[in-house]
């Protein structure tokens, strides 16, 4: 049976901690509109008290963080993976009540996929060569050292609370930081169990602190003389106002920002399939999905069959309580969120495009803040409706005539995160998809691969989270020159 649930406190320096702020954030489901629960909001003198524990972590002489080696890092994020994997059905749950992600993916991305991340970068902090000798050219030796870097700022949105947030978590205890974790207000309900999970694993106090708050947090944390450095998932032009203030400072920062992606329809690609896949390319946790390819560029030789493909896929997709099983696209995080989309899908009917499913709000629905799976066809490059992130489960299709001005419209962005190329021919997909700018691409499917490094260009962001590389963001270099 859900509840409602209370927090009155905050988890900083390994224990759950009065607020200095006096205000509060109420939690509201997107699918019933009914309060669901309420947390503190961290105010900046929280952040100055979660910034302390996390410098006491590192230096303090004699801390138990700062002075481990990387193989009792690496026991401590196991015991922590096993403990998020143990409440799986509970953070999957209360997920999909706080944002509506479909219940049909949620314990993954938000228990399984964060404890996957944590063993891999485990096993990593094991393997990795933390010094190496190399010899000088003057005769001598250099010791280079992998150091960590420090305090990091994590800073992550609701669209995947946990998976975004281990994507930065886990990289940074392999390196040995410590970290205050600024989760968004609207998913901060389960941040509280993601703690549960922390202090049974063992990570010791001002390893791991978790402040949710608002913009008056984040900036603290951001601009902290504490932190060492930030890693932020989000809007671009709120990953833009960071830049500003790490470039001011000279601080290292990663940010994953907005996506405008496209999927390119080649000519011979079999419709059954693409159709298919865009359900998740496309449409995933309701188009509350930065990577997702929601520009689909049809040859103009199918362009009435793709378009035909693609509407009735949108036209059948399960619309519902985020809850069920059975449901393909639950409602928008909130009623603003709706109001943004629905303000993209005036607009382009304003601005000529031809709609050909959805566009409205589910008659079944009678509260939630829903929106149905929507295409528009005959959709130009210049509207807006192609060129802005929407962030819902809205998609456009527009014609190309060739290979090469295919490959032009989808490069004509600001954003460079993800995409797709759909083609019966892999070779001639994978030829495609290497000439696309982006940080990711797919080829007759889209899989993040926790192994790879996932990031984008230009106004999709800087740097890379995953894979080996996404270590190398939490890491300084040293060199200790020797005598012989």
């Amino acid at each position: 049976m859900d509840t409602y649930t209370e927090h009155t406190s905050l988890y900083i320096d390994g224990d759950q901690q009065q607020p200095l702020s006096t205000d509060t954030y109420t939690v509201v489901s997107p699918s019933t509109e009914e309060e669901i629960g309420r947390v503190p909001v961290a105010g900046a003198k929280d952040v100055d008290l979660a910034v302390a524990a996390a410098r006491r972590a590192l230096d303090t002489p004699g801390a138990a963080w700062a002075a481990s080696t990387p193989a009792e890092r690496a026991d401590v994020m196991e015991r922590f993976a096993a403990a998020i994997e143990a409440r799986a059905d509970e953070l999957g749950r209360l997920v999909s009540r706080q944002n509506g992600m479909p219940i049909a993916m949620s314990p993954l991305v938000n228990a399984y996929s964060p404890a996957a991340i944590l063993r891999y970068y485990a096993g990593l902090a094991r393997t990795l060569e933390w010094e190496e000798r190399r010899p000088s050219f003057t005769g001598t030796t250099t010791l280079v050292r992998r150091e960590r870097v420090g305090v990091v700022a994590a800073i992550v949105p609701w669209n995947y609370p946990q998976a975004l947030a281990m994507m930065k978590i886990a990289p940074a205890l392999a390196a040995g930081c410590a970290v205050v974790l600024k989760p968004a207000l609207e998913t901060s309900l389960d941040a509280y169990i993601l703690a549960e999970a922390a202090a049974e694993a063992g990570l010791p106090p001002g390893v791991l602190n978790i402040v949710p708050g608002g913009l008056e947090a984040g900036e603290a944390l951001v601009a902290h003389p504490g932190v060492d450095k930030v890693a932020f998932t989000g809007s671009t032009p709120a990953g833009r106002a960071i830049a500003e203030v790490c470039g001011r400072l000279l601080r290292p920062v990663t940010l994953e920002l907005g996506g405008k992606s496209a999927a390119i329809v080649l000519d011979d690609a079999d419709l059954t399939a693409v159709a298919a896949g865009l359900a998740g390319a496309s449409f995933a946790n309701n188009g509350q999905t930065c990577y997702l390819s929601t520009r689909i560029l049809a040859p103009v030789s199918r362009y009435d069959e793709v378009l035909d493909a693609v509407s009735t896929l949108a036209s059948n997709l399960p619309v519902g309580d985020p809850l069920d099983p059975a449901t393909a696209v639950g409602p928008l995080v909130s009623a603003r969120q709706r109001e943004r989309v629905e303000g993209y899908i005036a607009s382009a009917r304003s601005d000529g495009a031809r709609l050909t499913a959805g566009g409205g709000r589910p008659a079944h629905t009678e509260r939630g803040w829903y929106v149905e799976p929507t295409v528009f066809g005959d959709v130009r490059p210049e509207m807006t409706i192609a060129r802005e992130e929407i962030f819902g489960p809205v998609l456009t299709v527009t014609p190309y005539a060739s290979d090469d001005e295919a490959v032009a419209l989808a490069n004509d962005s600001e954003f460079g995160l993800g995409g797709t190329v759909w083609s019966a021919d892999e070779e001639r997909g994978t030829a495609i998809a290497r000439r696309v700018r982006t940080g990711t691409i797919g080829v007759n499917g889209y899989g993040l691969d926790l192994h790879s490094p996932f990031g984008g260009r230009g106004a999709s962001g800087l740097g890379r989270e995953l894979g080996p590389e996404g270590l190398s963001a939490y890491l300084e270099w040293k060199s200790v020159y020797l005598p012989s």
